[in-house]
């Protein structure tokens, strides 16, 4: 097996175990989005989930043909032309090749996906400040509004005595000239 080949086999595994990862942490991300926007997220992480088994699938395939290959090349089987070893030795680096791509293009969608998470989790961060601050101000304007109504019962109940004040005195002054207009009759 040549050195070249094995190195991209690692890369491809690398790459799987990266993609598996991303795409955990990525579940995680969607469970902690709030009900009403998950939905969306949640059905793309079914899609991202399949193709990965797809790839992991292609790969698996691809690795298996490849090591029977070698091993009848390593015992000499000559069953099979040398012609049709290397066009199928070719068609499984081909499809490996693909593979790699496939995965690459996967990998590069969560972390896309990732950081539209990460923006959104810094929106709803900053919402939640705003709507703290909204609350602050809510909560100030009301006791502002229970003191303004406190000052103003005050001033109507001084209106009210100081009307009642004036109608006594009133009766009082008219009874008063009504005796004094009595006494001199």
């Amino acid at each position: 097996i040549s050195d070249d080949k094995k190195q991209m086999v690692a890369n491809v595994e690398k790459q799987l175990e990266e993609a598996r990862e991303l795409l955990e942490q990525m579940e995680l991300e969607v469970r902690e989005i709030p009900p009403q926007s998950r939905g969306m997220y949640s059905s793309r992480m079914r899609s991202y989930k399949q193709e990965m088994g797809k790839l992991e699938a292609d790969f698996k395939r691809s690795r298996i043909a490849y090591s029977d290959e070698v091993r009848n090349e390593l015992l000499g089987d000559d069953g099979n032309s040398s012609e049709n070893q290397r066009a199928h030795l070719l068609d499984n680096t081909e499809r490996l090749e693909r593979s790699s791509r496939r995965l690459e293009a996967g990998y590069q969608i969560a972390v896309e996906t990732e950081q539209i998470g990460q923006e959104m989790l810094e929106n709803l961060s900053h919402d939640r400040e705003k709507i703290q601050r909204a609350r602050e101000r809510l909560r100030e304007t009301d006791a502002n509004l229970g003191k303004s109504s406190r000052i103003l019962t005050g001033m109507l109940r001084r209106r009210i005595q100081q009307r009642i004040k004036l109608a006594w005195l009133k009766q009082f002054l008219l009874m008063a000239v009504h005796t004094a207009f009595l006494w001199e009759v």
